[in-house]
């Protein structure tokens, strides 16, 4: 069974940060990831007034016997750590990713997801992809000295990111293979390249060698991954067979009040 997590952000999220991880590994689950280090989403938005400390995330996830798989290493607007698309935020995303490998060493984890930015209206698509692959490069060049994984991000444009640059997995894999290293992999959102791409499956397949995580929610609608569209069981199932050894991570917003129920719910659900 692939290690299944759960984003700590959009869960128990009335609770402190340390109080989701111990309810996460009450619900059966593995492993647990988040977004920005600098504040935590409270439900409606992130509070900047409750930063994450590196040393007290290790110590919960010890203690509950979680690893702290991943976590967002900056904003997918450039709103934190700039936007590799665009050349004059190169200086800003490489201080980022420096400040944020140094956060996951200390909290234990040693893997962070990294994002392409979004669309500036005055350069074309190939500048821009030429300015990403450039900014990836060089942050590949710390996450190399750091024993580091960068995980690259394509995202949906049509509900949840609009004006996002990377918004298909069929370019986010060119990149990676363009890289060409062991420390930068795809994260594969099944949520969100369902919205943009379908073929699901058979991507996956193709592909599962430069995978380095999952994401996932229910479609439509980002919320418990049973009772929609997509059939999680047989996706994870054909995941298994690839020989995949990551995690798969849970990254929605549940519609159940009770959230320990609705994590419940869905490992029952995987695991049929």
């Amino acid at each position: 069974m692939v290690t299944l997590g759960v984003c700590l952000e959009t869960v128990f999220t009335d609770l402190p940060v340390e109080q989701r991880i111990a309810k996460i590994a009450e619900a059966g689950y593995a492993a647990v990831e988040f977004w920005h280090p600098e504040g935590t989403f409270d439900g409606s938005q992130v509070d900047f007034d409750q930063p994450k400390d590196a040393a007290a995330l290790s110590q919960a996830c010890i203690q509950h016997g979680l690893v702290l798989n991943d976590f967002a290493m900056h904003a997918w607007d450039g709103s934190i750590g700039g936007s590799p698309v665009k050349a004059e935020d190169r200086e800003i995303y490489l201080a980022q990713i420096r400040k944020m490998i140094e956060f996951g060493k200390a909290a234990g984890c040693d893997k962070g997801i990294t994002l392409s930015g979004t669309v500036d209206p005055e350069l074309s698509r190939g500048e821009m992809r030429a300015n990403l692959e450039k900014a990836l490069a060089e942050a590949v060049e710390l996450a190399v000295e750091a024993d580091f994984t960068l995980l690259l991000e394509p995202l949906n444009t049509l509900v949840d990111h609009p004006g996002y640059y990377l918004d298909s997995s069929s370019e986010g894999f060119e990149i990676v293979r363009a890289i060409n290293s062991p420390n930068l992999k795809l994260l594969y959102d099944v949520y969100h390249m369902q919205i943009m791409e379908g073929n699901l499956i058979a991507t996956i397949e193709k592909n599962i060698d430069q995978i380095g995580h999952f994401h996932s929610a229910g479609v439509p609608g980002r919320a418990e991954l049973f009772g929609t569209e997509l059939d999680y069981p047989t996706i994870v199932q054909a995941i298994q067979k690839t020989g995949y050894q990551g995690a798969f991570g849970l990254e929605y917003f549940p519609k159940m009040t009770d959230h320990g129920e609705s994590l419940a719910r869905i490992l029952e659900y995987i695991q049929s």
